[in-house]
């Protein structure tokens, strides 16, 4: 991949991260409940779930993805689960305020790092967006391989700058409220949103 080519695929990629999305939502919602040291972890997830994105598109399987009904929907519909579910859980979350001592308690950093990569992982509009744009950046004169991990290390760069600005959003902003309703307001507000990009998920057509 040559450096204009990848120039122009760099500003894409901070579109991709930064519009707004579950795995947004994933990132600011551990932010608030774990702060930024341990929420960050959702992060590192997220990341390793549009690895296994790019993994997919790049073996093929993404194809079969974008076009098998069958199989984009078994995966849809378990996307959708998995969204709701979190949304119940951030709904049903006790009103904790993040203050020193407590910050490092709550979920395992790698049932984090499962939480986010099962986001985007489990996100089939992920695989067909990426089937639709990647190959426009490719050269299929030169060894595939490679520019697959260009193009999977510039998304995880984007991606571990602007998570992780969600992550510290919601734990320095939101975290820094002590008010244990507007806490318990914002838990059901996040899981909301996760309910919401659940729905929009069931809503998602092959195209």
């Amino acid at each position: 991949m040559d450096l204009h080519l990848w120039l122009t695929f760099f500003a894409a990629s901070w579109a991709i991260s930064l519009s707004p999305g579950a795995g947004a939502v994933a990132a600011m919602s551990s932010g608030l409940t774990h702060g930024f040291r341990r929420g960050y972890w959702t992060t590192a997830g997220l990341i390793l779930g549009i690895w296994t994105q790019v993994l997919l598109v790049g073996a093929g399987l993404g194809a079969l993805v974008a076009t098998s009904t069958t199989l984009f929907t078994l995966i849809k519909w378990a996307g959708v689960a998995y969204l709701i579910y979190l949304g119940v859980q951030q709904w049903r979350a006790p009103a904790r305020p993040l203050v020193a001592g407590t910050i490092g308690g709550g979920m395992r950093r790698r049932d984090l790092v499962l939480r986010g990569w099962t986001v985007n992982t489990l996100n089939p509009k992920g695989t067909v967006f990426l089937l639709a744009v990647v190959p426009q950046f490719l050269n299929l004169h030169e060894a595939l391989a490679p520019q697959y991990g260009v193009i999977a290390a510039t998304l995880g760069f984007t991606d571990l700058v602007v998570m992780g600005g969600y992550t510290a959003l919601a734990a320095r902003v939101l975290g820094a409220l002590k008010d244990l309703r507007t806490i318990r307001l914002m838990n059901r507000g996040f899981g909301s949103l996760f309910i919401a990009a659940g729905l929009l998920l069931a809503s998602v057509k092959r195209s």
